[in-house]
């Protein structure tokens, strides 16, 4: 079974810098046409199911996606509570050179994730890597001889956190690979054993 991991399009929150969390922005005209792009990048190829987060800029993106590939608008769009975006409690809405600069206590988040303090109002790693494992193992491992290929649509640090559970590794290297780009994905083979990663 093949699994699309996909990070969601362009928001304006996106262009402009700030932390959007559970913020529920919509995309803008580059996150529009990147959808669009990557649904005609996928023409042909034959989804199962998609699952998205219920937040508008992911689930848009997953229609968009959905609209361009070949006779095959009736792929169900499941959203799903698990897939929602890490939340950044009062930091949402800050501009992340402000929330994040040398003196912060959250600088962390990128260069050493395991030393990150959850914000007041916001959520751990750990919380994330837990809820993303829970969902892999019911909804994608669970399911996957009935299954071939397989989308998920969702966040940046949220696809990071189902990694962290089909790579086999920890928070301290949380962010392996780097950030994926906005309609970047990821793709990984299950075996029913064994994950595998194919490419991005």
């Amino acid at each position: 079974m093949e699994l699309y991991i996909v990070r969601h399009g362009q928001t304006d929150w996106n262009a402009n810098g700030l932390l959007q969390g559970r913020s529920d922005t919509r995309l803008n005209q580059n996150g529009i046409d990147a959808a669009k792009n990557l649904g005609e990048q996928l023409r042909g190829v034959h989804f199962d199911k998609i699952f998205c987060s219920p937040l508008q800029r992911a689930f848009q993106t997953a229609c968009l996606v959905r609209d361009g590939l070949e006779s095959q608008s009736e792929i169900p769009i499941i959203k799903d509570e698990r897939l929602i975006e890490i939340s950044f409690g009062e930091g949402e809405g800050k501009h992340y050179t402000e929330w994040m600069n040398e003196s912060s206590p959250y600088r962390y988040f990128f260069s050493a994730p395991e030393k990150y303090p959850v914000p007041p109002g916001g959520e751990s790693f750990e919380s994330v890597c837990e809820r993303t494992k829970n969902f892999i193992q019911t909804e994608i491992e669970a399911d996957f001889q009935k299954n071939s290929r397989v989308m998920i649509v969702a966040h940046g640090a949220l696809n990071k956190g189902i990694m962290c559970y089909i790579q086999n590794h920890g928070i301290k290297d949380y962010w392996l690979g780097d950030l994926q780009k906005n309609c970047g994905a990821s793709i990984f083979d299950y075996d029913g054993k064994i994950w595998t990663h194919c490419k991005n």
